[in-house]
This record gives C-alpha cells, structure tokens and sequence, in this order.
C-alpha cells in the first residue's frame, strides 16, 4: 500500500467522510473503506489508466468499478461537491469552455454520441466542459456540451440559480442573447466586443484581467489525465469524475 501514492490529505477526508453513503448509521452495510475506494477512484482519474490496471492495492479493480458507476448514477459525487463548494463567493462569476479530446474506447455508450455529449469537431471526437468559477476561481457548476456546440448554448442552464453582481467572458460570449439575460438578472456584463459589433460596448478592463481564474481552474482539473483526455462512455461517469476532482480542488 506504501507503494501507491494518496491524493487526500486528513483534514480533506474529514470534511467529505460525513456527506458519503454507507458511514455509521445509515441503512445497511457499513463502509468502512470509503476513503480508500475515493483514492481508488482519485489513482484512475490522476494516472489515466484503464480500471483493469488499478493496483491490488486498492481491492477489485471491477469491485470499485461497479461501486463508482452506482455512485455516479446516483448523483453521489455531484451531492458532495454542491455540499462543498455552497459557500462560492460570487461577487463575480466567470465563465469559459474548454474541449476535450474523447479516445477511441470512450464511445460505444447505448444512445451514441450524441446522447453523450460527444460531437465531432475539426479536432475529431470531443466533449465540451462549459464551467462557471467564483471570484476565487473555484468552481460554482459545469455542463458537458458536444464538442462542435457553441458555448452559447449552455449559458442560461449553467447559470439557472446562480446570483452574481458581474459576469466575466471573453468576446466569445459577446451575443445580444447573453447580454440581455445578464440585464435581466441585474449584473453587469464584463465581455470585450466582437470586432464586427458597432458601436462596440465598452467593458471594464480592470475586472477583466481576472478571467484568467477560469483558464487556471481548467488547467488544474487537467492535471487529472482522464479529464484531459475523455476515456469514459457515459456523460455521467466523465461528470463523476470532474465534480470528485473539483471536490478535492475546494478542500485543498
């Protein structure tokens, strides 16, 4: 077991522990390997590795497999992580995609592709994370698109229940569309013009410079080899994995 390296930290386990099934107290079986099935978990999105080479170490590779794919039916890892990440600081939110390349054994899910959330774009097979962070740069909520999507699309659903004073994108997000839904909502539209808008709508430039918060949250979920490249079938098992990283990510 020393041999395998850990990825939750005492005081991280402690806050998680009482928001996972099976503890001390709830119907049926207690389970008392909770944590080393989440670093089970935690090995296969670091590594990237397929769950047949998950080390003995940490039991039946198919055991765990099972196990993940129950708890992520079931919204487990999404519970945990709203029960984590409710206290978001949305002075601001800022929003962004970023598209991820999907490997050759993650297609084959019942539905195809596009039941998914896998398209083809000029990049091949890909599945795009369209994420809201706060003005500390931890992530509010995500939704997968398929890769050929517009960002547009996922704006208004990825936003639904969430309260910000200003919304921070790139010129990509420049629509009428979004403009007037973040009026309606009584924040402010923090977005630099497309070149082709006339008269362009001025933005302000300072509050700007903090959209860099999102490309950082991407990048560090992108440490996690199988959210950097798609290996899972399912939207819901690729989603599993996203909201157990950003789980670990807001405890840090």
């Amino acid at each position: 077991m020393a041999l395998v390296r850990m990825v939750l930290r005492d005081d991280q386990w402690e806050r998680i522990a009482p928001l996972l099934p099976g503890k001390v107290g709830d119907p049926g079986r207690s389970a008392a390997d909770n944590r080393l099935f989440l670093e089970a978990v935690l090995w296969i999105v670091r590594v990237g590795s397929p769950w047949r080479d998950l080390p003995e170490a940490f039991g039946n590779w198919n055991s765990v497999f099972q196990r993940f794919r129950r708890w992520a039916k079931a919204g487990v890892f999404d519970e945990v992580f709203a029960a984590l990440s409710s206290d978001a600081d949305f002075e601001y939110a800022i929003i962004d995609g970023t598209i991820v390349r999907v490997h050759q054994h993650g297609t084959g899910a019942k539905g195809g592709t596009q039941a998914q959330a896998i398209g083809r774009s000029r990049g091949g097979l890909t599945t795009k994370i369209l994420a809201v962070v706060d003005a500390l740069g931890n992530l509010g909520r995500f939704i997968l698109l398929p890769g050929q999507r517009h960002d547009s699309v996922g704006v208004e659903p990825v936003l639904d229940g969430i309260e910000f004073s200003a919304l921070l994108a790139d010129k990509a997000f420049d629509s009428n569309a979004i403009r007037t839904l973040i009026a309606e909502r009584g924040a402010v539209a923090v977005i630099p013009s497309k070149a082709n808008r006339s008269p362009p709508i001025p933005h302000d430039a300072e509050m700007y410079k903090w959209r860099h918060l999102v490309e950082n949250f991407f990048c560090k979920i992108k440490e996690f080899r199988r959210i950097a490249t798609r290996y899972d079938k399912t939207d819901t098992s690729f989603a599993a994995a996203i909201n157990l990283v950003a789980t670990v990510l807001a405890t840090r």
